[in-house]
C-alpha cells in the first residue's frame, strides 16, 4: 500500500499557516523583533512542530521573504503587462514595488529604522530577489551587465525604503535622474 499522497500537501499547507501567522505578527511589529516562540504561539503550534517546518528564525524569515517576494513581483509585472517603454517599465516598476512594499504593514516593517532594518539584509543575500530582480532587468531589453543592473537595483531599492524621498513624485523624479541612466544606458535607450 502506497503511503500518504497528501502528506506533502499537508506540509505545505502547515508550513503557509505558519508564514501567514509570522506575516500578521510582521504587521503588528517590527520583524527582527519577532521571535520563534510568538510566531509558534500565533500560528496555533507547539515551538517542536515550528522548527520541524523552520530549523531556526532565519529559515523562517527566508521563507517569508521569498514568498512575498513572488507574490510582489507577481502582481508587479501583471500592472506593467501593457508598458513596453523600458525607461516607462522601469519607472513604473520601482515606483509599484516600492508602494506594495510600503502599504503592506507586514513588509515595511522589515524596513523599520527603529531597530536594525532586517530587509535590506534578506534582500542582498537572497537568491529568490536577485533571480526576480535580474528577470525584471532582462525584461528592459538587451543589455550587459543584468546581474550587475540588478543589484544595483536592489541595493537603491532598499535604501529607498530605508530612507524614502519627500514623496512618490520625488522618488520618480530620483529614480529617473540617477536610476534609469545606469540601469537602462543611453546607448540602449537610443537603440529602442
Amino acid at each position: 500500500m502506497p503511503g500518504d499522497w497528501l502528506a506533502a500537501r499537508r506540509s505545505e499547507v502547515a508550513a503557509d499557516r505558519i508564514l501567514d501567522a509570522a506575516g500578521e505578527l510582521f504587521a503588528r511589529q517590527e520583524a527582527a523583533t519577532v521571535g520563534m516562540h510568538e510566531i509558534a504561539s500565533a500560528a496555533g503550534c507547539s515551538r517542536a512542530t515550528l522548527y520541524r517546518y523552520f530549523e531556526n528564525r532565519e529559515a523562517l524569515y527566508t521563507a517569508y521573504v521569498h514568498r512575498e517576494s513572488y507574490r510582489v513581483y507577481q502582481e508587479m509585472t501583471e500592472k506593467l503587462a501593457g508598458v513596453h517603454d523600458p525607461a516607462q517599465r522601469l519607472l513604473d516598476g520601482i515606483t509599484v514595488a516600492l508602494r506594495m512594499v510600503r502599504e503592506s504593514p507586514a513588509l515595511s516593517s522589515w524596513f523599520a529604522t527603529n531597530q536594525r532594518p532586517i530587509g535590506g539584509e534578506m534582500a542582498e543575500q537572497s537568491d529568490v530577489i536577485k533571480a526576480l530582480v535580474e528577470a525584471f532587468v532582462a525584461s528592459l531589453g538587451p543589455g550587459d551587465n543584468v546581474e550587475h543592473r540588478a543589484r544595483w537595483l536592489v541595493r537603491v531599492m532598499t535604501s529607498l525604503l530605508v530612507f524614502p524621498g519627500r514623496d512618490e513624485a520625488d522618488e520618480r523624479a530620483m529614480i529617473e535622474e540617477f536610476v534609469l541612466p545606469t540601469v537602462i544606458p543611453a546607448a540602449e535607450r537610443a537603440g529602442q
